[in-house]
């Protein structure tokens, strides 16, 4: 059997040594022989700050990076990324205490999030972390609360534009959202911020995720200063920070092409001027996640039984969709799409062939590759899903039919 779909571009962000794949400076074989047991998540330090130091290169130098933790909240990764960029977004109580853990400063830290808890608002307004609100209704506990504390909350107003991200695969700003405050309301809300005992730091405005195509970020971008700058003549103070969200995608499927991230820079370094003139003050923030650490990633799984059905070969692994739910397709695809999937050490192999890769549960949808053209493998052999550094672990439904969890490292 052939494969005539569209082919991935072969990875080329790990080496490749011996037909093996080479992750953390060592090969795949020997790294599941460190880990003990597969399956398991692994993330190479050297690829992320590779892609740390890659937006440095292309991005403006005033512009800050965050790092949105909820892509890969793993304690060891967001120890790494605390040194590399200067703040961090977490998006529940559970990412404050690892946040809190590193030596990133609590004021540079925010919580962002609808429905937080009364006690996830009261330890982060004792802990020092920046409030991202996203109602009139959480603004007014978070100031019942500080006054209750004795402190005074730092505070930012999340916007929900009056625009999208267009081509984002998940869109977070236009029309009516969950997240954030419609901009029209946003001048009533600072006039009462201004009566409560807040200290403001400015707005959060975040229109869309997964985004390759660079005129759509480019426009948005520009959308999202013209809202700050309209909004910041309402403002009770100065606007310290502007966090314009992120957007970066990277490409999973075949046909993808990667974001050209130079052109998005250009032109930011266009605009700021413009945005200088009127916000003089302000710390432009461009907080990101999925880009910093997806391609970074792996998810390494062991083949149980190669096995023939009706002339279709399936191998039959010990991971799947409870621990890789987007790599399932089950993570907001509309219509299936393979990430690219190999045999890490085969990666060429002596013969190839079509197969589909499944993983050991009780559902069909528990498919990690649909009749992918891949070396010849058989029981013992290691496959690895790539693009697997964010939203892996933490997304999918990991006590579904009660497997073991997989391990995580980073190396």
């Amino acid at each position: 059997m052939s494969d005539t779909r569209p082919k991935h571009a072969a990875p080329t962000q790990f080496e490749v040594r011996d037909d093996c794949l080479q992750i953390g400076g060592m090969p795949l074989t020997r790294l599941a022989r460190r880990v003990g047991r597969t399956p398991f998540y692994a993330y190479d330090r050297q690829r992320i700050t590779e892609r740390v130091a890659f937006l440095r290169q292309h991005l403006p130098p005033e512009i800050h990076l965050h790092y949105a933790m909820k892509a890969n909240p793993m304690p060891a990764v967001v120890q790494h990324m605390a040194g590399l960029v200067e703040g961090l977004d977490v998006a529940s109580a559970g990412e404050m205490q690892v946040a809190l853990d590193t030596p990133m400063p609590p004021h540079l830290i925010s919580f962002a999030g609808p429905g937080k808890t009364g006690e996830e608002l009261a330890c982060a307004i004792a802990a020092g972390i920046v409030l991202n609100m996203e109602s009139e209704a959480e603004m007014e506990r978070i100031a019942d609360l500080g006054v209750r504390l004795g402190i005074r909350p730092k505070v930012a107003v999340r916007v929900n534009p009056d625009f999208e991200l267009k081509s984002s695969s998940m869109k977070m700003g236009g029309g009516p959202k969950q997240f954030g405050v419609d901009a029209e309301r946003v001048p009533a809300m600072l006039a009462r911020l201004n009566t409560l005992a807040l200290d403001f730091e400015g707005f959060h405005i975040f229109s869309g995720s997964q985004n390759l195509k660079a005129a759509a970020l480019q426009e948005s971008h520009e959308k999202t200063f013209q809202l700050a700058i309209s909004l910041a003549r309402h403002a009770p103070g100065p606007i310290h920070t502007l966090n314009i969200g992120g957007g970066f995608g990277v490409p999973y499927f075949p046909g993808d092409q990667a974001l050209d991230v130079e052109t998005v820079g250009k032109n930011l370094g266009q605009l700021l001027p413009g945005v200088r003139h009127h916000l003089p003050d302000t710390q432009i923030v461009l907080e990101l996640g999925r880009y910093l650490v997806a391609e970074a990633g792996i998810y390494v799984c062991s083949v149980l039984e190669r096995k023939e059905s009706r002339g279709q070969v399936f191998l039959v692994t010990d991971g799947g969709l409870h621990h890789h739910l987007a790599a399932s397709g089950n993570f907001g695809q509309v219509i299936r799409k393979n990430y690219p999937v190999t045999v890490g050490n085969r990666m060429q192999g002596s013969e190839r062939e079509v197969v589909s890769v499944v993983g050991p549960l009780c559902t069909p949808l528990d498919l990690l590759a649909d009749r992918m053209e891949m070396a010849g493998a058989d029981a013992g052999d290691l496959i690895v899903v790539f693009q697997s550094g964010a939203y892996g672990l933490t997304a999918s439904p990991t006590a579904f039919l009660s497997h073991p969890a997989p391990a995580e490292v980073l190396v």
